[in-house]
């Protein structure tokens, strides 16, 4: 089991790259998917209607279900895509931790910003070249680009948080289409 702080670490980088993925009409960002969840007059708009207690935590939740999704359509293009980490699937001890974790956020009643600072920092406004700065945290990943993506070409890291960070690492340099960064053969104890 991971410790609520891992937890919210990871969960730091996933919203940070759901939100900085979208490219709808409202706030164009990366438009590595085509939502416009999180933006004001976006998805937003329509979640303070619907769940005005939770909209901020729901348009996050949003969107990084677009970006999972992004990510598995990806991943489904690879000879063995079970045998894949990356940022949005750490298996399924771990993913099921991560939507736990998400879900008391949201029970809870704190909003995003306090709850992960970190990210509240990043989305004070859209810095093509401040989310690049934000995610190279720590060591560079070495990574080749394949067809299935970038493959980060080291082991895994045994923590799931350096592993995330990595991965997030691993999206720079930016391109026109999510690069998917992600571990191969990625067997380890969950």
């Amino acid at each position: 089991m991971l410790s609520p702080a891992q937890l919210d670490e990871i969960l730091t980088l996933q919203l940070a790259v759901a939100w900085a993925g979208e490219g709808g009409e409202q706030e164009v960002r990366l438009r590595w998917w085509e939502t416009d969840m999180v933006s004001k007059y976006g998805g937003r708009a329509l979640f303070d209607l619907l769940t005005p207690r939770t909209a901020a935590w729901a348009t996050l939740e949003a969107a990084r279900e677009a970006a999972r999704r992004v990510e598995e359509q990806a991943r489904n293009k690879a000879a063995d895509p079970d045998q894949l980490i990356s940022l949005f699937r750490f298996g399924f001890a771990i993913d099921e931790q991560l939507q736990d974790r998400l879900a008391e956020h949201k029970r809870n009643g704190i909003s995003p910003e306090l709850a992960l600072p970190r990210l509240a920092e990043l989305m004070r406004k859209w810095d093509r070249e401040a989310f690049v700065a934000w995610v190279r945290v720590g060591d560079k990943p070495n990574c080749v680009n394949d067809p299935g993506g970038r493959r980060l070409t080291s082991a895994p890291p045994a923590d799931p948080v350096d592993t995330a960070r990595r991965l997030a690492y691993a999206l720079a340099p930016l391109v026109d289409a999510y690069p998917f960064p992600h571990y191969r053969d990625g067997a380890r104890a969950e």
